[in-house]
């Protein structure tokens, strides 16, 4: 499969994944996916959302090339502070965290994953 045709396939899994969960948003309204939404969908939406998460991060190495800086993307410190950690790992960590926090479901699940996730990884000598 050609590059382009990959990029396509996976900028269209990531609409979709991100349509699914954001239910209907009028056109001027960026969706945004908080703990409210994390809580509700089965667990194989759950892992559709982090798939597109993670095609967005392949995106973005694409287009950027693979010599990404930290002044240019997020991208290097997210993979960084992911390092080992999986698709399923993320996701039961995101279902722990709302859960044992069930007064802050407003809090968006890209931002728990940076905070939760990210940044305490940062700290880990790898």
């Amino acid at each position: 499969m050609g590059t382009e045709l990959k990029l396509r396939t996976m900028a269209f899994a990531a609409c979709m994944t991100l349509a699914m969960l954001a239910g209907s948003v009028r056109a001027q309204e960026v969706p945004l996916v908080t703990g409210e939404h994390w809580t509700k969908p089965s667990e194989e939406v759950k892992k559709a959302y982090l798939v597109g998460i993670a095609n967005m991060g392949h995106i973005e190495l694409a287009y950027q090339g693979a010599a990404v800086s930290d002044a240019q993307s997020v991208l290097p410190r997210m993979v960084k502070g992911l390092k080992g950690q999986t698709l399923d790992s993320v996701r039961e960590a995101l279902n722990k965290w709302y859960a044992a926090n069930p007064d802050r479901l407003q809090r968006p699940v890209i931002e728990t994953i940076w905070f939760e996730m990210v940044v305490p990884g940062l700290k880990n000598p790898k």
